[in-house]
């Protein structure tokens, strides 16, 4: 997400497993810079955010992505991976 020269990443969920699971969300820069979140995602139906702080853009913003992983909650080696989705960039070039 950007706003001026703010860059930030942000996922929605909804949670019926019935089961809590945990939200990793992820945002990569340039120069190897990353911010990563972790979430604890509650078992209940209602809509939820996760979002990591805002900060300015070092280059150009769409020199940014974002990666949110889901996965249920336990040790991470059993802890099986739901779901990874990621951002798309802002432009497509074309050829």
């Amino acid at each position: 997400m950007t706003a001026g020269r703010d860059v930030w990443a942000r996922t929605y969920y909804r949670n019926t497993t019935g089961e809590q699971l945990r939200s990793f969300l992820t945002l990569m820069g340039p120069g190897g810079r990353a911010v990563q979140l972790r979430c604890e995602v509650e078992a209940h139906d209602e809509p939820g955010v996760c979002e990591t702080p805002r900060g300015p853009a070092h280059g150009t913003t769409d020199a940014y992505t974002a990666v949110a992983e889901y996965a249920a909650v336990g040790a991470a080696e059993d802890a099986p991976l739901l779901l990874r989705t990621g951002s798309n960039p802002a432009s497509v070039p074309t050829d």
